[in-house]
């Protein structure tokens, strides 16, 4: 976009170049012309006076080019290598203004542009990072103060059998939980930059969704979920793990949020060549300013549940979905249930 700005060929440029030429020759003949007349015609002193007017008009072009380079050259180089130093440094806080108005950028501006634009980009990448740190941080601190303090119940030997077995399957609990985020953060981070490659395939999406949706069978009788299914029949050209991986985490997010009775709907349609999988429930449900961040790492916007997550399995699926070329949508109102769309193109990638 912003060579677009800049037109390359500057006629002002030329101009000033044209005229510089121009009086310098003017200045010699005018000279030649009155030394002439004064020195009648003295050849050797009109040639030293045009030479001196030629020499004089050089020197003031020159000392004119000098102050130019100055302001049009050596100052933008002074403020880009500062601006440098300090994004080197860490700080990106920098912001260089631009010396001319947008439809007349020159070759400047647009590095002031492009710097400003990463700056701007790295500051963000940077706050994102810190908070991932944090978040992650908080994360693991949480599950390992529980197992640390299962461990030390143990370690009692007048502990009895029930209270045993309770903190036995509490530490099962919570390593499965550290493992799970572990492995969450890793197929977030190897997506993000760009480490995982979507082996592409055709296969049946329709088994891929009844296998997927019964290996939750137990957890939908454990909370006496009725679960209702619309499957169509319906092959298509993607990668059959990654999608694999999204119906995992939405099918397990509507469990998580659905008391139990309570009623989850899932469906394979196709729609103007898209295979389209909407996975719906009965549960708590969000709010609109919940929903502006629900795809958001760590986000977790019913914290009365945060105990059965870690806020990445949506950020993992948005990202998912971006990867292989799909789109995902949310609809939901608060007490009434959510309903997520994947709508994946038939022939992916």
């Amino acid at each position: 976009m912003s060579k677009n700005r800049y037109k390359g060929f500057s006629f002002y440029g030329f101009c000033l170049f044209f005229i510089t030429i121009c009086l310098t020759s003017t200045s010699a003949i005018f000279v030649y012309a009155i030394v002439s007349r004064w020195t009648n015609g003295n050849t050797l002193i009109v040639a030293f006076s045009v030479l001196a007017t030629i020499i004089l008009g050089a020197v003031v072009c020159a000392l004119f080019d000098i102050y130019r380079r100055k302001i049009m050259i050596e100052r933008p180089v002074k403020m880009i290598l500062q601006a440098t130093q300090k994004i080197a440094s860490g700080d990106f806080s920098v912001k260089l203004y631009t010396m001319h108005d947008y439809n007349k950028f020159d070759e400047y501006d647009i590095i002031f542009d492009n710097i400003n634009t990463m700056t701007a980009e790295l500051s963000k990448n940077e706050m994102l990072k810190n908070d991932f740190i944090s978040n992650v941080s908080h994360e693991i601190k949480t599950p390992l103060a529980v197992i640390q303090n299962y461990a030390k119940s143990l370690q009692n030997n007048d502990l009895d059998a029930r209270k045993r077995e309770e903190c036995i399957n509490g530490l099962v609990k919570q390593t499965k939980k550290l493992s799970e985020l572990i492995t969450n953060i890793l197929k977030l981070s190897k997506i993000e930059n760009q480490q995982i490659v979507p082996e592409i395939e055709k296969f049946d999406l329709a088994e891929l969704v009844r296998v997927t949706t019964l290996q939750y069978e137990e957890l939908f009788e454990k909370k006496g979920l009725e679960l209702e299914c619309d499957i169509d029949e319906m092959k298509i050209v993607s990668s059959a793990s990654l999608i694999e991986i999204a119906i995992n985490n939405l099918v397990s997010n509507a469990i998580k949020f659905t008391d139990k009775g309570g009623k989850i709907s899932i469906s394979l349609k196709e729609d103007k060549g898209n295979a389209v999988i909407k996975v719906k429930d009965t549960g708590c449900g969000i709010s609109k300013a919940v929903g502006e961040h629900i795809f958001d790492k760590f986000y977790q916007g019913d914290t009365s549940h945060s105990g059965e997550g870690n806020g990445l399995g949506l950020a993992l699926v948005k990202n998912i979905i971006d990867l292989i070329g799909g789109e995902i949508s949310v609809e939901s109102k608060v007490g009434m249930g959510s309903t997520f769309t994947l709508k994946i193109k038939k022939d992916s990638v």
